[in-house]
């Protein structure tokens, strides 16, 4: 019996990523050029430089915890044998629904599928305690859907609401209204850690804000009141945020 042969179906794929190539690298120069035109290249070496040699400078905190790895394909099985965690904090690099340089721009982590963020095994680094994520507006449903698949229940958030130097609202770009917040969810599984201490610290944080990605401080001081003396875990995390009696996992440590 004759089969229809795949190759015509091959070559139309083959045909159609080579448009695809063809569009993605008049796309690049014509961002090249709008780079040049606007003085955004030259502005992004000396960043880069500067990054280097805040790199060289850096000294991470004496009782701090960072590991430098890929979160994709880090040994969680060891890490969770070593040591449970009652608080896993994580700001994932969410993959935006639209192309519009915005929060993915100029940062070291690419964007990640909700797959490949749904594969971390989370399940394995706590057998009690709480979770808190950074979530960004068109991930909200996202979020509760990972909550709920690691075995945890939203009980709270955190609304951080972002100030000038000047101590006014910080406002940004969004789709319908101007942004000047982001939120961190709170979600807990299991019995309550025995060191809980409930009801100390507030759910709103006005806070400056810093560099590109850059959560604040006062988030890390909410954990450990809440959690006083407990076993801290931050994961996709960054060398500015590195902290006494932290473990942080990420690639830009």
């Amino acid at each position: 019996m004759d089969v229809d042969s795949p190759q015509p179906a091959v070559q139309a794929l083959r045909e159609r990523e080579q448009r695809i190539r063809s569009r993605m690298l008049i796309l690049e120069l014509e961002i090249s050029e709008l780079e040049k035109k606007c003085g955004i290249e030259g502005a992004t070496e000396a960043q880069s430089k500067t990054t280097e040699v805040d790199l060289e400078e850096f000294k991470a905190p004496e009782w701090s915890v960072p590991i430098r790895a890929n979160v994709m394909n880090f040994e969680w099985e060891k890490l969770a044998k070593a040591c449970q965690f009652d608080v896993i904090l994580m700001d994932p690099p969410w993959q935006l629904a639209s192309q519009a340089p915005t929060r993915g721009v100029a940062i070291a982590y690419q964007q990640l599928p909700d797959v490949c963020i749904e594969s971390l095994p989370i399940h394995l680094l706590q057998t009690s305690g709480f979770v808190f994520i950074w979530v960004i507006n068109n991930k909200y449903t996202k979020a509760f859907q990972l909550m709920k698949q690691w075995g945890y229940t939203y009980v709270d958030d955190i609304t951080w609401v972002k100030q000038t130097v000047n101590r006014r609202m910080a406002k940004g770009h969004g789709y319908y209204l101007q942004h000047a917040k982001e939120t961190c969810l709170v979600g807990k599984k299991g019995a309550d850690p025995p060191n809980l201490q409930k009801s100390v610290a507030s759910d709103v944080i006005f806070s400056e804000r810093r560099g590109q990605s850059q959560k604040p401080e006062e988030l890390y001081e909410i954990i450990e009141q809440l959690i006083p003396g407990g076993r801290y875990l931050e994961i996709f995390g960054r060398k500015n945020n590195l902290r006494d009696y932290w473990v942080t996992v990420g690639n830009e440590l």
